[in-house]
């Protein structure tokens, strides 16, 4: 089966009852995308904050934590307090050693860094029809979309 036959077949199973009119693929249902309203009370935690509650949960220092991730105490500290020069973001590599260390979730921390975890990206590259089609729809149809396929709403 072609890709774009899959991806037609996925979106015409679904019922219109359970997507928002504001979504602007034309294959689900032609309406037109609105921002997702977002405040600072909605704004999601940085990579560098999430770090740093992680570490804190541990109670550890940041020379501790550093020298359990092998870089030097001053870098972590940037990245806590989201103060990396250009080049300087961590790498998929340190990502991975701060999740082990924090004992923490490494997709999360991977996307919270702004990067695609590879699992994802893999998916991403197999069906790009799919993934169009998600891109273009507001939180209201994906959350719909999300428990139709039996998954938790993610917390705004």
């Amino acid at each position: 089966m072609r890709l774009s036959t899959w991806s037609s077949l996925l979106l015409a199973d679904l019922r219109p009852s359970m997507l928002s009119k504001d979504c602007k693929h034309p294959t689900i249902l032609g309406g037109k995308q609105q921002p997702a309203a977002t405040t600072e009370s909605e704004a999601e935690m940085t990579f560098g904050e999430r770090v740093r509650e992680l570490r804190h949960a541990k109670g550890w220092s940041l020379r501790v934590l550093a020298e359990k991730v092998d870089v030097g105490f001053t870098y972590l500290s940037r990245v806590e307090n989201g103060r990396l020069n250009f080049g300087d973001y961590p790498s998929d590599a340190l990502i991975h050693r701060l999740a082990d260390a924090l004992e923490a979730d490494e997709e999360e921390l991977t996307v919270l860094a702004e990067r695609v975890p590879e699992r994802i990206r893999r998916r991403v590259l197999q069906r790009p029809d799919v993934f169009g089609a998600l891109a273009n729809c507001d939180d209201k149809t994906l959350d719909k979309l999300m428990t139709e396929i039996g998954k938790k709403r993610r917390n705004r």
